[in-house]
């Protein structure tokens, strides 16, 4: 049957969604598996998709790759590369080699939209620049302070400009559509205050208070670290449906080695740490992180950097309970987070800093600004317009829309977008470990006594343990060798034996020498001394690793 068409230029709300992937999984039924991981607080399915061909061995058995989108409900973008991954893994398996090679190897884990109460909240108008999961409907999280809103009636949340003698922000003389910030010293001009638009609560007059929202950061609900001191931390750690059936998921799915969360700020690719610098990490897994994530520069265009040294402002503040450092500094998966799309970057701004709450110079605001006039148009920029507000008095509403601008492209560049990074998810979840039986045979050595030979190896690129964090953890399970079989004894060496684990190739990345790493055995090899019975005997000899598969090949006497 043809595949089902979706278009990758577009948004797509939570009906569109789930109708794509129930349409999906009823299109591939061999491939894929739709499952609802939960509901939230208003009632919706979480979904995941699963995607291998069961005919070459249960997912459970499988190198699993796990991918996540719109943890962030104004994050839009990544529910469009996740839905792209589960299509293109789909409609391209038989006829491309990588795909086919993947989904036969290994199984991947999509969660397209973590969620969808947020998301629903964030891509209609009024499109609230906000991230919260719908525990409370926008701004009512917060008891008192200003609370966004659509004041003005126009269908956007953009911002108040409020005239202020003692403002920082002033009109460009070059366009007074910009707003630019007052130099120190400054006196004597028509200065401003710049709000999100909305009205407050319990105003006393003189002080514009604005909250840290409570709902519902969801990347800062993770058991690693967790602090209420965070921003939509929640009540305490997978306090929140999403985050704990996310948790649940990734917790019931051992296999998982390989996971990206995706996300939109800035057109980069985060790794660990969050909190602690590299050189506090181990020097082998940060050279595999550099390896892999140079891999992933090169597919997507985004430069790898890691998240406390270039991406934390001030280091005496990390942020805590994320996703990525849980999964990989408590569980020791191999965990990306991907910020898709970077405005300034499509505007032509060279790329000083990697994490900037915007706007910069007067020269970029302007560069900006007319990228964004001539490709978004007036979904992301509204002009100023007079209002009366009931507080504070004479103001004007408009400027850039911020959620259609610096959070998501044009739906026009959604597609290429969301084809690159998936080639970078095909290649890293290919990194995977890969345990095989290189060889199985058997031995005569006298009437109903065999010698039975095996030899058991990595053929992925990373170790079978993952990351030294694993070992330190005491998360990594062991290789495991067993023989089985009817009507035979085993008569010397255990069935069951555990072999420790076998290195990938990512630590032979020059020829040996004395003053280089020490290279790790890649196969191990083992015997058994077997009795039968009589006539036809048969064992079967099975090699299993949690994050490497399981391999099994019959020998008959």
């Amino acid at each position: 049957m043809a595949p089902p068409k979706i278009a990758f230029d577009a948004y797509h709300d939570y009906e569109t969604l789930t109708f794509h992937l129930k349409t999906l999984a009823e299109a591939y039924p061999k491939l894929a598996t739709l499952t609802s991981l939960g509901k939230t607080f208003q009632g919706r399915d979480i979904w995941a998709m699963t995607i291998t061909n069961p005919q070459t061995g249960s997912a459970s058995e499988k190198p699993g790759y796990y991918i996540d989108a719109q943890i962030h409900a104004e994050e839009h973008a990544t529910s469009a590369v996740a839905l792209y991954v589960i299509w293109h893994l789909l409609t391209q398996y038989g006829s491309d080699e990588e795909v086919t090679r993947l989904l036969d190897q290994q199984v991947f884990y999509v969660l397209p939209r973590i969620n969808p109460d947020g998301a629903e909240l964030s891509l209609r108008p009024p499109y609230y620049h906000w991230c919260g999961n719908g525990r409370f409907m926008p701004g009512l999280d917060r008891i008192e302070g200003l609370k966004p809103q659509d004041i003005d009636g126009d269908g956007f949340i953009t911002l108040m400009r409020v005239p202020d003698p003692k403002g920082e922000w002033k009109k460009s003389e070059n366009d007074p559509r910009l707003m630019v910030q007052r130099e120190p010293g400054e006196e004597g001009g028509e200065y401003f205050r710049l709000y999100p638009e909305g009205l407050i609560e319990n105003y006393d007059g003189v002080h514009v208070k604005i909250e840290r929202p409570f709902d519902g950061n969801l990347n800062r609900n993770f058991p690693v670290n967790w602090s209420p001191r965070e921003y939509g931390a929640g009540e305490s750690a997978l306090s929140e449906p999403e985050s704990r059936a996310m948790a649940r998921f990734i917790l019931d799915h051992p296999n998982i080695a390989g996971l990206t969360a995706y996300h939109t700020h800035g057109g980069i690719i985060l790794r660990p740490s969050m909190t602690k610098p590299d050189s506090a990490m181990s020097p082998r897994d940060l050279a595999l992180y550099k390896d892999l994530g140079a891999v992933g520069e090169r597919l997507t265009g985004y430069p790898t950097i890691s998240t406390y040294e270039e991406f934390t402002p001030d280091k005496s503040k990390p942020r805590y309970g994320s996703l990525k450092d849980w999964t990989y500094e408590e569980l020791g998966i191999v965990s990306f987070s991907t910020e898709l799309w970077d405005l300034e970057t499509e505007a032509g701004v060279e790329k000083v800093a990697y994490y900037n709450l915007r706007p910069r110079t007067e020269k970029i605001q302007a560069q900006v600004f007319e990228w964004v006039l001539k490709n978004v148009g007036e979904q992301g920029y509204r002009d100023w317009r007079p209002f009366e507000h009931p507080q504070l008095g004479s103001i004007e509403t408009g400027g850039m829309v911020y959620i259609w601008t610096y959070r998501n492209p044009p739906p026009n560049m959604l597609e290429d977008i969301c084809r690159r990074n998936a080639a970078f998810n095909l290649r890293h979840a290919a990194a995977a470990p890969r345990i095989l039986l290189d060889q199985v045979i058997s031995e005569k050595l006298a009437d109903n006594l065999y010698r039975v030979r095996a030899v058991v190896s990595n053929h992925g690129y990373l170790p079978t343990n993952l990351t030294d964090v694993a070992i330190e953890n005491g998360v990594a399970k062991p290789v495991e060798l067993s023989i089985t079989g009817d009507s035979v004894d085993i008569l010397i060496n255990p069935a069951r034996v555990e072999i420790g684990h076998l290195a990938g190739r990512n630590e032979r990345k020059y020829t040996w020498s004395p003053w280089g790493q020490q290279w790790s055995p890649v196969s191990k090899p083992y015997e058994w001394l077997v009795r039968t019975s009589g006539g036809t005997s048969e064992v079967v000899v099975t090699a299993k690793s949690e994050k490497a598969g399981t391999h099994r090949v019959r020998l008959r006497f």
